[in-house]
């Protein structure tokens, strides 16, 4: 009886042990290690180059390949480093030195060193999630340079999900510390008349352009087939958030002419401060098995007299099991900005004024076409990483001032085994 009583008692507390010590099982955030390589080329064309005030080729191709590897710590972190480069040819960058080539020509790149840059950025993040999985947060730090610019970024984020995870909120906070390199239109770097150079004479206020953002966003599932989400985006920016390069022409200032080239007057002179605001919102449907619907719309405004409107529509087609078409259709315009001149018009006697056409008024649509293939069994392999997805995806793009691009991106996910 005895023997029976402490096999008993033996057993029993070694059950409440067991239930103390022993974890019970969570899945975790992400099972196993993700690689995303994605890469997109660009090409652009058009007349209203702000480089030469307004007038001039806006011709640019672009290669950008990025890699995306997300780390599984443990069960609730996650490491991600996003790194990429941007190879460029610009045309129009090209005639800040315009005198560099055979032919001085808006309409015609020189051979200048500024014709072709290599911009590289990485981005180094780190988030949490909680036990029952409905609170992330998390950090991270990001670090961009090209030819003429630093910037070193920082930001955080926080999510909470509730009521049985079909309401979510979340907000996010970022910082940006851009230094310049200031480099002038090659004919106003020296002032001939009073042998000096052209910042002696003209100095810009600084070298720093900071940026500091929020933004909200509360998401909410509204039935089986339905999904709502609003987002609210405040952007305060502060130091030289103009382009040194970029040449202005005075009406009330003699028209000088070197070849077929027109000698800047000045150049581009914006306010130090700019406040942003952006509103949006998001309207995703499942129609059936075959049809999803995805609707998008955003308001914006700020203090140098933009307000723009954004609205798009994306209908994913499930063709199989693994394969999935998505066209696309994106309408945008936008009002003129307070200081924006074309070509030729702006006065001497103003404070503020650009020739840049990505602040004038103008319409815009963007046409899309992409295919996705998703194998989440990962059957193709390559060593112990298996493909899970492959998109590609082609763009159109026209603006009514007569910019016009294409792009075409592709992107790959594997997982590790």
């Amino acid at each position: 009886m005895k023997s029976t009583f402490l096999i008993s008692f033996i057993f029993f507390s070694f059950a409440i042990y067991a239930q103390d010590t022993i974890p019970t099982y969570k899945k975790r955030v992400l099972e196993t290690t993700e690689v995303d390589i994605v890469a997109s080329y660009y090409s652009q064309d058009g007349d209203n180059a702000a480089v030469t005030g307004g007038r001039g080729t806006e011709e640019l191709t672009d290669f950008a390949p990025s890699i995306t590897i997300a780390i599984p710590l443990n069960a609730d972190d996650v490491f991600t480093i996003d790194a990429g480069v941007s190879a460029y040819t610009s045309a129009s960058s090209s005639n800040v030195d315009a005198f560099d080539g055979d032919t001085a020509d808006p309409f015609v790149a020189s051979s200048g060193a500024s014709g072709s840059d290599l911009w590289a950025n990485g981005v180094f993040s780190y988030s949490h999630s909680s036990d029952d999985r409905n609170k992330v947060w998390g950090a991270k730090v990001s670090v961009s340079s090209e030819y003429d610019y630093f910037s070193l970024g920082f930001g955080a984020n926080y999510t909470y999900l509730f009521n049985e995870k079909n309401t979510e909120i979340s907000a996010n906070a970022n910082v940006y510390l851009d230094q310049w390199t200031r480099i002038y239109p090659e004919e106003l770097r020296f002032d001939i008349e009073n042998e000096t150079d052209f910042e002696d004479l003209n100095p810009l206020p600084n070298t720093n352009r900071n940026s500091y953002s929020l933004g909200l966003g509360f998401s909410q599932i509204l039935s089986k087939n339905s999904q709502a989400s609003l987002s609210l985006d405040l952007v305060q920016q502060e130091g030289l958030l103009s382009t040194p390069f970029h040449r202005v022409y005075f009406s009330d200032k003699p028209d000088i002419f070197v070849e077929n080239f027109q000698l800047g007057d000045d150049i581009e002179r914006l306010p130090d401060t700019r406040f942003k605001i952006a509103i949006g919102g998001r309207l995703n449907y499942y129609i059936n098995e075959t049809f999803v619907l995805r609707t998008y719309y955003r308001y914006y405004t700020d203090d140098w007299g933009i307000d723009s409107h954004t609205a798009s529509i994306e209908v994913p087609i499930k063709l199989s099991s693994k394969f999935t078409l998505y066209p696309s259709y994106r309408f945008y315009n936008q009002t003129a900005s307070d200081y924006f001149y074309e070509y030729n018009t702006a006065l001497s006697t103003d404070d503020f004024y650009t020739s840049d056409y990505d602040l004038s008024k103008f319409t815009a649509h963007q046409y899309g076409l992409g295919v996705t293939y998703t194998d989440i069994f990962t059957n193709f392999k390559i060593s112990k990483w298996g493909l899970k997805s492959i998109d590609l995806k082609f763009d159109q793009y026209s603006r009514d001032s007569g910019l016009n691009f294409f792009l075409i991106s592709t992107g790959l996910k594997f997982v590790h085994d």
